[in-house]
């Protein structure tokens, strides 16, 4: 009988490391379940947008190689367009006249430029009106 208690307790010694270990609560293990379930979803998401979205990137990858020629071309006057432009901020919306003209007025008024000859004094003020001529028209 004494090996028998003493079998025992060796028995329960041996096991008791085992029971002391945590082992996950079935809450805990059911909500890493739930964000592996929400992580392959938004895999699954992705790949089928990946799969719808590849032939329009496709399909736009060939427009915009057939269209490089066309860019190379306007390249410098698109340059030559900014560089007499300049800010467009200085430029309110475009407007359609009855006739069909386009205007884009500038809202900010532009810089006097600066004469060649720094001695030079100009013919006349800038914001006079032109002088008739000897009919009394004026040329513009």
């Amino acid at each position: 009988m004494k090996h028998m208690t003493l079998l025992a307790f060796a028995f329960c010694a041996a096991t008791a490391p085992a029971l002391a270990q945590d082992t996950p609560a079935p809450e805990a293990q059911a909500e890493d379940d739930g964000f592996s379930l929400i992580d392959e979803g938004i895999k699954l998401i992705m790949r089928g947008f990946m799969t719808e979205a590849e032939p329009a990137l496709t399909e736009m990858r060939q427009a915009l190689e057939d269209l490089r020629p066309a860019i190379e071309e306007l390249g410098p006057k698109f340059k030559d367009l900014i560089a007499m432009v300049g800010d467009f901020s200085n430029y309110s919306a475009p407007e359609v006249l009855p006739n069909g003209d386009i205007i884009i007025r500038r809202t900010a008024p532009l810089p006097a430029p600066l004469p060649a000859d720094p001695n030079a004094v100009p013919d006349s003020a800038p914001d006079a009106p032109p002088a008739p001529d000897a009919d009394g028209a004026i040329e513009l």
